[in-house]
C-alpha cells in the first residue's frame, strides 16, 4: 500500500460577479510576471459522514478527476488559509475510499460509512505568477462552478483562488489587493464545499 503524498496549501479564495475580468497581475513584484492560461475541467465527488463529521471537523476528502492534481484528496486544518494536504493516485476507477485516508480520519467518523455528500463541476483557467528567474510563485485559478447536493437544485457561482506555490505571503497579498480593485471581494466561503453544503457558520473549511 502506498503512503499518501503531502504537502501544505495556502491560498486566498475571492469572489467575483460572472462579468469579472481577471486583471492582469504582472508586476506584483520586480520580475513577476503572469503565463497561461491554461483550462482544466475538473469534477470531483466529496465524501463525508451521513451527519457532515467531517465537515464539522473543518477536514475535506474528495476524489477529483481532470487536472494536473487528479486523485483522492484528504485537507486537514493548519490555520487560516493553510491546510495540509494528503493525496493518494486514483487506482483503477474505483470509488472506494482508499484505506490510507480512511485511517486518518477514523477517530472523527467512527463507525459511520463515509458516502458522497456533493459534487462539484469546475471549468478551471488557470494562470501562474512567475518570478524573474521562471520561479512559480503562485497559481491564480479562475474558477466557473456548477454543484450538485442530492434532493437540492445545482447551484453555480464563480471564483478566483491564489494559492501560493514558491512565493510568500507578500504575493498573496499583492495580488489579493490587485483583485480587490478590479472588482473581487473575500469569499464568505472558507471552501467550495462549505458554500454548497451551506455550513459557513460552523467555519467549516
Amino acid at each position: 500500500m502506498n503512503r499518501p503524498t503531502e504537502h501544505v496549501e495556502t491560498e486566498r479564495k475571492y469572489e467575483v460577479g460572472l462579468g469579472f475580468a481577471l486583471p492582469d497581475l504582472t508586476g506584483l513584484a520586480d520580475g513577476v510576471t503572469m503565463a497561461g492560461p491554461e483550462v482544466e475541467h475538473l469534477a470531483a465527488n466529496y465524501y463525508d459522514t451521513a451527519d457532515l463529521r467531517l465537515a464539522k471537523a473543518k477536514i475535506t476528502l474528495r476524489r477529483r478527476t481532470g487536472g494536473h492534481d487528479a486523485g483522492w484528496h484528504l485537507k486537514l486544518p493548519v490555520s487560516a488559509g493553510t491546510r495540509r494536504e494528503m493525496q493518494v493516485p486514483l487506482g483503477d476507477g474505483d470509488t472506494t475510499v482508499p484505506a490510507q485516508l480512511t485511517s486518518l480520519v477514523a477517530e472523527v467518523i467512527r463507525d459511520e460509512p463515509l458516502q458522497i455528500v456533493a459534487v462539484l463541476e469546475t471549468r478551471r483557467t488557470v494562470h501562474r505568477l512567475t518570478s524573474a528567474d521562471g520561479e512559480d510563485l503562485a497559481e491564480v485559478a479562475d474558477d466557473e462552478v456548477t454543484g450538485r447536493v442530492p434532493g437540492r437544485e445545482p447551484a453555480a457561482w464563480r471564483e478566483v483562488e491564489v494559492e501560493l506555490v514558491n512565493g510568500g505571503p507578500d504575493v498573496l497579498a499583492a495580488a489579493g489587493s490587485r483583485l480587490q480593485a478590479a472588482g473581487a471581494w473575500p469569499s464568505s466561503s472558507a471552501s467550495k464545499l462549505s458554500r454548497l453544503l451551506g455550513t459557513d457558520s460552523s467555519d467549516i473549511r
